[in-house]
């Protein structure tokens, strides 16, 4: 049965006293739409969930009441880099202004922490079920399987969403994510572990080493990254009272920028591992104890996710990002247990259980890497056998007539952001003083500077298509005059898009009044010069493709 979201909370946890007084002071200026002068103001505190602190505000007069909630650090000391609220309230305004990503909205943000103790935000209260036990219990089948298929849904929401469109460019690191969050948890696993702490187990190291030496190619270069929940699971969602769809993704903190299939993964763990309230050990998950009527099967899930999200099925590193998953929550797990033994956790006594469970996901996940098989290598029947990059033409894929763009358009992308946040958005002020001068027709010489860079990372003539390309690489030859290469960025004659494609492009461009001129395809050159291209193809020599109009 799933819990409402309001029947979650209980008196505050002693190490969780707010100053009442303060509070009120500070929402009742800085949260717009606050109750003048209510009659009624209380706080209480939410039990699900071992991360940050979160509270329920209760404030009205009479009958009258509007909800909120309070989402705070932990007190006491804390592991570096660990429970960033403000980062927390940052991605949740960009989502909330700028997608349809279901998101509460924030308030206001406080960094004073004078004010209750610690730095908190404030944002909307979500009156709706939370679904605590993965396994739906007390849901009829067909609606279990509706409330998967909604999960899945929104983990693609997430990744769907251009972070660079929203404000979130900068949020984190794309390249060597994986890579890095290894490092990461893996100090943060010894940090938790030290002198005075819960002890060391030692297979967890045999895990970090395998981790790291089977990180996938597709995790250095970042070029499919994008927007990481980081705590993906189907118990930080809050689904509408009575209907199955999600109206409210929660618990931010561990947001980044970096490899998505990681969220995929831990999302997926209640299939391969039960974590109990008060057991000592995770117990078999439904791949093995048997799935619940009405939920999908892991690939059936998997299909629905990569069809929802334009991805491409998997399997050939889903033993990576399972492992991963597995020591990530091992890790968390871990700090969970250290906090409470300190007396912070925000979980409650419930966090004693999980020091033991740490180390069961760490036994679990060493075993699944001694599988032979863990995936199968197709989808489901009844699920389209590709998606993304393999279910498209020219960026559109076939399953839902959506843009999703090639492995090539996400890389010439990214390195069209990076020169645009490095040179060009820099220079623009230079740009607009000579507009603004009497020198006005004259070339800035950082300009041409940064021609001969865009030239040198194929950011040059984008907007020359394959077949045109192809004819001036022809001539070229036949002409003899010119040597020729088999880089195409060489000659100088683009990187052979489509029209969609080479749109999809242009939205980065156009970003700056400047950046077209530097990657040569400012009007009234785009067009021009491919049509100079075409005519210059001797008479007697003329291909029929040539005369063929362009479809794409």
């Amino acid at each position: 049965m799933a819990s409402r979201t309001g029947d979650l909370v209980s008196s505050a946890q002693p190490a969780h006293q707010l100053d009442i007084d303060a509070l009120f002071r500070y929402v009742s200026v800085n949260v717009s739409g606050f109750p003048a002068s209510p009659s009624k103001f209380s706080v209480s505190q939410f039990g699900h969930g071992q991360s940050n602190p979160t509270f329920l505000i209760e404030v009205g007069s009479g009958a009258a009441v509007k909800r909120y909630v309070l989402r705070k650090k932990p007190p006491g000391k804390l592991l570096q880099s660990a429970h960033a609220v403000d980062r927390e309230f940052q991605v949740l305004r960009a989502l909330g202004e700028h997608t349809l990503v279901q998101v509460p909205k924030v308030f206001c943000m406080c960094d004073d922490p004078s004010v209750i103790g610690t730095a908190f935000y404030i944002m909307e209260f979500l009156e709706g079920r939370i679904f605590i036990d993965p396994k739906l219990p007390g849901t009829a089948p067909e609606r279990r399987r509706a409330i998967y298929r909604a999960t899945a849904k929104a983990l693609a929401s997430i990744h769907s969403a251009d972070v660079d469109m929203i404000g979130l460019g900068k949020y984190g690191r794309r390249d060597n994510y994986c890579k890095r969050q290894i490092e990461r948890w893996a100090k943060q696993y010894v940090a938790s572990t030290a002198e005075g702490k819960p002890p060391v187990y030692p297979k967890m190291f045999e895990l970090i080493d395998w981790l790291r030496q089977n990180i996938p190619r597709e995790d250095s270069s970042g070029t499919t990254a994008g927007l990481v929940h980081g705590d993906f699971r189907i118990d930080n969602l809050v689904f509408h009272p009575i209907e199955d769809r999600v109206i409210g993704i929660l618990d931010w903190e561990l947001s980044t920028l970096g490899n998505q299939m990681s969220d995929v993964a831990y999302t997926c763990m209640p299939y391969l591992v039960e974590i109990g309230q008060k057991e000592k050990q995770p117990g078999q998950g439904f791949e093995l104890a048997g799935i619940p009527e009405g939920i999908p099967s892991l690939p059936e899930f998997l299909a629905d996710y990569c069809s929802a999200a334009g991805k491409p099925w998997p399997a050939a590193e889903w033993k990576f990002y399972i492992a991963f998953a597995m020591f990530r929550g091992a890790s968390i797990y871990t700090g969970v247990y250290s906090r409470w033994l300190m007396g912070n956790a925000s979980g409650g006594d419930r966090a004693q259980y999980v020091g033991s469970q740490a180390n069961g996901l760490i036994d679990f996940a060493l075993s699944f890497i001694a599988r032979k098989s863990v995936l199968p290598a197709t989808p489901p029947s009844g699920y389209p056998q590709q998606f993304g990059n393999g279910n498209k033409i020219h960026g559109i894929s076939e399953e839902n007539g959506r843009f999703v763009p090639s492995e090539r358009v996400l890389e010439l992308r990214n390195k069209l952001i990076k020169f645009m946040e490095d040179h060009i958005y820099p220079m623009e002020k230079e740009f607009y003083k000579l507009a603004q001068s009497d020198s006005r027709w004259t070339v800035h010489p950082e300009e041409e500077r940064l021609k001969e860079l865009a030239k040198k990372e194929g950011l040059w003539n984008l907007f020359i298509p394959f077949g045109s390309a192809s004819r001036a690489r022809r001539l070229i030859v036949d002409g003899g005059k010119h040597a020729i290469s088999e880089n195409g960025n060489d000659l100088l004659l683009g990187a052979g898009l489509s029209n969609l494609e080479y749109g999809y492009l242009c939205e980065i461009m156009g970003r700056s009044v400047w950046a077209t001129q530097v990657f040569n395809c400012g009007a009234l050159d785009t067009g021009n010069m491919e049509v100079k291209i075409i005519s210059r193809e001797p008479l007697g020599k003329k291909n029929p493709e040539s005369f063929v109009p362009r479809n794409d």
